[in-house]
């Protein structure tokens, strides 16, 4: 089998553009990666071959031609099945959509595509994004390359094991309680929830809101800064997208990596919630290791005691707008926890979202005034590590019952309420061979200077580079 698939997207990138292999080669190596690893695995869950072969000729001809080509041009990629493809199968793992074909493309598609990456196809997702374990009617469910028995987490689950075991080099996703920080830390990759409005998604029920975001993952730092590039930049139809360009992300792989001397580090081994002790153990070297690159380092947290509250109250009316119609209609083709969320939704008051809506602007002042004290916050991205995929989710933590299928997700979600840009970073493995990732916080809108953090972590912490090898590989 072709080893092009284990170079990284920022080395292909380049090899397209020398003319040292082609678009098509690339596309034809992925394919045949796809079809030896992916029955096992279940990451791409729509394939379009020839449409991809179509547009990998173009891209060649592109670089014949001499075109100015994106910073993507010639890379394949799937694309999360939430997100619309205009002529490509759109199912958002729900029955109700199993046969939807768009007549549009989603805003993300639309950059990464006009960028000159290459779309082979779609990535499984939980039903609508709901939920860390990537399964659903339609397709069933994703494993994790480290271990198929285990779930790959979510809800970009599909994107992470297309990443992790090279059927592509790069991959979209989203973020509302951990969606790409989750997988990404199950998986062994990189998972960016950029600061809120950095990159804009569209169709959006809710344009004005910033809990839930598009983002990237990839196999290191700078394979993400490259799609970064092209993802991130303003929309005049999402209102609170930032005016900045994505062009400044090429700073992260074409200048030197960051000094990190005297950059004031937050640590914390739990910020307050149930952290099952196999993550504990295996992150207890993140300080140390952050002192010895020379970050001054601080055991600290920020107040985020009622981000749970907030979070619930929020992510209710999030599913009762986008899911609601639904619940009327089709209630039985909807599973158990969306029902419970457009349920939730509809229990609280005017008075509750008010008064959520007004402790989130507090919490959201606390964590400005504590990046007023640290550059980054440093924490585990996820609280478990990755659980059996028949398991739906975690009930308990360390001993602590979890009430519904969204508090085991915690580290990841009451930092997505700061609005700040976080990070799931390859930090270490368990004993039994599972990866367990870190979690890097950036001040508000330090996307660029987060991901150089994240960078001199990777030189000094190459975990990434562990790949898996369960066999099929």
């Amino acid at each position: 089998m072709s080893d092009l698939c284990d170079h990284s997207a920022v080395e292909l990138a380049s090899m397209i553009r020398q003319r040292e292999v082609s678009a098509r080669e690339l596309l034809d190596a992925c394919l045949a990666r796809i079809d030896a690893v992916n029955p096992r695995l279940n990451a791409v869950v729509t394939l379009v071959p020839d449409r991809a072969a179509e547009r990998a000729d173009e891209a060649d001809e592109a670089v014949a031609r001499g075109d100015e080509l994106g910073p993507l041009h010639g890379l394949p990629i799937a694309h999360k099945d939430l997100e619309p493809t205009a002529g490509i199968r759109t199912t958002m793992g729900s029955p109700i959509f199993a046969d939807w074909v768009p007549d549009i493309d989603g805003l993300v598609v639309e950059r990464l595509r006009a960028a000159g990456a290459v779309t082979i196809g779609k990535t499984n997702t939980p039903e609508f994004g709901a939920g860390s374990n990537t399964f659903n009617p339609v397709f069933g469910a994703t494993r994790n390359p480290y271990d198929p028995s285990l779930t790959c987490g979510g809800s970009s689950g599909g994107a992470a094991v297309a990443l992790a075991t090279g059927m592509v080099p790069i991959a979209d996703g989203s973020d509302m309680g951990g969606s790409l920080r989750n997988p990404a830390s199950f998986c062994n990759v990189v998972g960016l929830r950029p600061s809120a409005g950095r990159v804009p998604s569209w169709p959006n029920h809710a344009p004005w809101s910033p809990l839930a975001t598009a983002g990237a993952m990839a196999r290191s730092v700078d394979d993400l800064a490259l799609q970064m590039q092209a993802l991130a930049g303003p929309d005049h139809r999402i209102p609170i997208s930032l005016p900045q360009s994505g062009d400044s992300f090429a700073e992260v792989f074409t200048q030197r990596p960051a000094d990190l001397t005297g950059l004031r580090v937050a640590w914390t081994p739990d910020l307050g919630l149930p952290v099952d002790r196999a993550v504990r153990d295996a992150l207890a070297f993140v300080p140390d290791r952050l002192a010895e690159q020379g970050c001054d380092v601080v055991d600290d947290a920020p107040d985020l005691g009622d981000a749970g509250e907030i979070f619930q109250v929020l992510r209710a009316w999030h599913f009762e707008l986008s899911a609601g119609e639904l619940y009327d209609r089709v209630p039985e083709q909807l599973k158990k926890t969306v029902r419970w969320n457009v349920e939730l939704g509809r229990s609280f008051t005017l008075t509750d979202h008010a008064r959520a809506a007004a402790c989130h602007a507090d919490l959201v002042e606390r964590a400005r005034r504590f990046f007023g004290c640290y550059d980054v916050l440093a924490l585990p991205a996820v609280q478990v590590v990755p659980f059996p995929v028949e398991t739906e989710w975690p009930t308990e933590i360390d001993g602590t019952t979890m009430p519904t299928y969204v508090d085991w997700m915690r580290s990841c979600s009451d930092i997505t309420l700061t609005g700040c840009p976080a990070m799931s970073m390859p930090a270490a493995f368990t004993p039994d061979g599972l990866p367990v990732g870190v979690q890097f916080v950036g001040r508000p809108r330090s996307d660029v200077e987060l991901m150089r953090f994240a960078k001199a972590w990777e030189l000094a912490v190459p975990a990434g580079e562990r790949r898996a090898t369960f066999g099929a590989i």
